[in-house]
């Protein structure tokens, strides 16, 4: 049997943090129904531009799932064949978004500890993704340091910033101690926690936000990464785009050659190289979902080197306990490219 390394798993934090930040920030956390009201806002908030999911729909509706503990999580795990689960966050995945620079990097500094913690209860199958208050870059650089020490395998950051995008050049120093620490990062936006809109902004129906806004940011984050230069500034840097699927990034890598190609040189120092040489040289990586029909497809244009297996646990969207298996039985990719997806890709990337 190949390997299984799910690369975008997701930790559900709230229950289990829940004590702690109401006795540390009584006056900024406090509970509000199913979510949280943090510095005065919803999380999620599932209302108005760029809703979020309404917590009580948030989880998958398979029955016995038990994300909230180690055991239960691996337990989980066995039911899919994964051998390991690499989590992201959910509540912190709005931690970028903090009004309070201050109040972010000791909420990232505790739900790190937390993950990490978590994380070494589940006998090496666990790994944990590290949360910064990227909107501070002195302090982020100092807490991505801590979480690798720790153990985290990642680092989590949204698709852009409340009024930069990912190459600005302020983030140089994040991005240096990123590749300085051998840490990957992942790019995993989400509506409804007040991190920046793009494109959502449109639409006030959950269902409309969803469509739309993974790919989205995704793209706008693939076109500050891969032509503002910062993979040729940090060439040992790796970054994934997540939970968009991968059959956009044939087209997309096609739009940006194309800029790449007529226009690069209008772009301040240049644009250094074909958006296919990043994917190439192992430091672009994007997260497939099992089922999506034209995945042979983008593994004939592009390979297999870059796709990594997601299965979106514990949210409603995935497929537990059946993901892993949609992709193990397919028929039209070759076991060359099966392995490299389900678990191989995954190991380089999170340098398991």
């Amino acid at each position: 049997m190949p390997l299984v390394i799910d690369a975008d798993a997701h930790a559900i934090e709230g229950a289990a943090l829940a004590p702690e930040l109401l006795a540390r920030w009584p006056d900024r956390v406090q509970v509000d129904g199913q979510g949280f009201r943090i510095e005065g806002r919803r999380y999620p908030d599932p209302d108005g531009p760029g809703a979020g999911c309404p917590p009580a729909h948030g989880m998958t509706s398979a029955p016995d799932i038990d994300p909230l503990s180690p055991s239960g999580v691996v337990r989980d795990a066995d039911r899919e064949g994964i051998d390991q689960m690499v989590l992201f966050p959910s509540l912190g995945l709005g931690v970028p978004g903090f009004e309070d620079a201050g109040f972010a990097a000791e909420f990232a500094r505790l739900y790190d500890g937390w993950i990490a913690d978590f994380c070494r209860q589940g006998g090496g199958r666990l790994h944990g993704v590290a949360v910064v208050p990227i909107e501070d870059v002195e302090a982020s650089v100092k807490v991505m340091a801590e979480a690798r020490q720790a153990g985290c395998v990642c680092t989590v950051v949204p698709p852009a910033l409340k009024t930069r995008n990912l190459d600005h050049p302020d983030l140089d120093p994040f991005w240096a101690a990123a590749q300085d620490l051998d840490m990957a990062v992942g790019v995993h936006g989400a509506p409804g926690v007040h991190l920046p809109k793009i494109g959502v902004d449109r639409f006030t129906n959950y269902v409309q936000v969803h469509c739309v806004s993974f790919p989205f940011d995704q793209m706008a984050a693939m076109t500050a990464v891969l032509s503002g230069g910062v993979l040729d500034r940090h060439p040992k840097l790796r970054v994934a785009f997540l939970e968009a699927g991968v059959t956009w990034v044939p087209f997309f890598l096609d739009r940006l050659h194309e800029h790449w190609e007529k226009r690069g040189d209008w772009i301040p120092g240049g644009w250094q190289r074909d958006p296919r040489e990043y994917v190439a040289a192992g430091q672009v990586y994007v997260s497939c979902e099992p089922e999506e029909t034209l995945l042979p497809a983008v593994v004939e244009a592009l390979g297999a080197d870059f796709i990594l297996y997601a299965s979106d646990y514990p949210h409603w969207d995935s497929d537990f306990p059946d993901s892993s298996k949609r992709l193990r039985e397919r028929s039209d990719i070759d076991d060359v490219a099966r392995r490299k997806i389900l678990g191989e890709n995954a190991r380089r990337f999170f340098g398991l």
